[in-house]
């Protein structure tokens, strides 16, 4: 197994291996632009500092140094002395990256000796930054490269992120068997990303393979809105065989059947979905007389697709239900996969890509276009976004002078992009205006605050964007003609200049 945590005293030896190599001008290991006298850097556990050479060919600095490490100076030119140090501690280490001429040269730090302490999941979830070890159930995986699941012992639930295979090697994961239900033990270094508690590139100790383990469900589908039942097949080789289903899943989802043995089934019977997709993990469970072994499905129905304003879809939790959003192109961010900008009524929200590459391009698509659009709730660092969006429909909506525009035919389902110097509001209320070229004159038969609105969400736009007479005003409505005077009907607003 590859050694991931290095004595002191082992380091020292190496460090003056290193030492000893830097004489020889013919090393093929150097950079020309950098050498170094060492490049691992050994600090003692009761606290110090540690100190090496460094010869540059130009201006150079290090990068990566975390809080509990301080290093002097972190930048420079040419030759020089740079110093890390660091408060007392058990064991930790880093890696830095001194970059000199866009050549990197990379440096390790270790403190004390990184011995794994025995712990639960919530003594690790608690306590300080150190290497730990900690026995559990695995609960779930969701990357099958570099190894990222997650470990419950009974205490608490934590992250593992990255687990090196037998060899000590990275994406490696699927030589490891690990499946959900197994126990695990493992040993690695905790660190906090956010709010969430990590175990990083862990070694594993020990695995206990599951006494129970789900094979398959009878369909890979999901189950239809309608309901239905779909079946989980099983192999056990525990006593029993006993079903969790999770508490707020129980109102739509139950056991209508199940047989006991080595081959064991159990099926599940969904009812009609009135909301938007869900799903649910259901565990199942036996036991050797002394321990319990655990294994899971995920079983999905499909659902309405919910149709809701913007404002009511980024209030929305994230999730798997479909939602149907209708608005205003307001800007394109990147047409090759139609990361866009769409805009209702009620407000604006960036959606993460239309149909496969390519798609928005080829449906000729740009800013002042109306679509709808079917798409899930994402959320990225924070911000609400619409992932997996399909086109359902779309209206081609023409930029037009006010000259062109008071040429055209009368037709509501035909939309045009006009714009014109306001030089009278006839209501303020609904946004009833009057906007001019300088020659012509056109009446704006409304403007409302965005496409969608109904009822008294019609009103205000005026007010809302600080609209007065002299401001140049972007509209979007069809054309039509009322007692000989032609105007836009309904017109959605767009955009304005002071």
């Amino acid at each position: 197994m590859k050694l991931r945590y290095f004595i002191p005293s082992l380091m020292a030896v190496v460090a003056a291996v290193f030492t000893g190599c830097s004489t020889q001008d013919n090393d093929p290991t150097y950079l020309s632009e950098v050498r170094v006298s060492q490049s691992m850097i050994s600090i003692d556990a009761n606290g110090g500092s540690s100190s090496i050479n460094v010869e540059t060919a130009g201006s150079w600095s290090i990068t990566g140094a975390p809080d509990w490490l301080t290093v002097s100076p972190a930048s420079g030119t040419g030759s020089g002395t740079v110093t890390f140090s660091a408060a007392a501690n058990s064991g930790r280490n880093c890696e830095l990256s001194l970059i000199c001429n866009g050549k990197t040269q990379g440096l390790k730090v270790v403190q004390g000796l990184q011995s794994a302490s025995v712990a639960t999941c919530a003594e690790i979830i608690a306590g300080p930054d150190k290497t730990y070890r900690v026995t559990g159930i695995c609960t779930g995986i969701y990357n099958t490269t570099y190894g990222n699941w997650y470990l419950n012992d009974g205490t608490g639930e934590i992250t593992i992120y990255g687990t090196l295979d037998a060899k000590g090697n990275t994406k490696n994961f699927s030589s490891l068997g690990l499946e959900v239900g197994d126990q695990v033990t493992v040993e690695g270094p905790k660190t906090v990303y956010g709010s969430t508690v990590e175990l990083v590139d862990v070694t594993v100790i020990k695995i206990v393979k599951s006494l129970i383990k789900c094979d398959s469900l009878s369909s890979a589908d999901p189950l239809p809105v309608e309901g239905g039942d779909i079946t989980a097949y099983l192999t056990c080789k525990g006593t029993g065989v006993a079903v969790e289903i999770p508490a707020e899943a129980k109102s739509w989802l139950g056991v209508t059947s199940s047989t006991v043995g080595v081959n064991s089934t159990v099926t599940f019977t969904a009812a009609k979905n009135e909301g938007g997709d869900r799903e649910t993990t259901v565990t199942f469970k036996t036991t050797d007389g002394s321990k319990e072994y655990t294994s899971q499905a995920t079983i999905k129905q499909k659902g309405a697709i919910v149709e809701c304003s913007i404002a009511d879809f980024l209030a929305a939790p994230v999730g798997n239900t479909q939602y149907r959003l209708t608005g205003v192109i307001t800007s394109i961010a990147k047409a090759e996969y139609g990361n866009i900008y769409i805009k209702d009524y009620s407000g604006e929200v960036y959606v993460y890509g239309v149909g496969s590459k390519g798609d928005f391009e080829k449906a000729g698509l740009k800013v002042g276009d109306v679509v709808t659009l079917v798409g899930k709730r994402g959320e990225y660092k924070g911000t609400a976004q619409m992932t997996g969006a399909q086109l359902e429909n779309s209206i081609k909506v023409t930029e037009v002078s006010i000259a062109d525009f008071l040429t055209k035919e009368d037709a509501k389902d035909v939309y045009y992009m006009v714009s014109g110097k306001i030089d009278e509001i006839a209501n303020d209320q609904y946004g009833n205006l009057y906007i001019t070229d300088g020659t012509n004159r056109l009446y704006v038969y409304g403007c409302y605050p965005g496409w969608g609105a109904t009822g008294d969400a019609r009103k205000g736009a005026i007010a809302a964007n600080g609209i007065v007479v002299g401001d140049k005003l972007t509209v979007i409505g069809p054309k039509s003609t009322y007692k000989g005077t032609p105007q836009v009907n309904g017109g959605v607003y767009f955009s304005h200049e002071k």
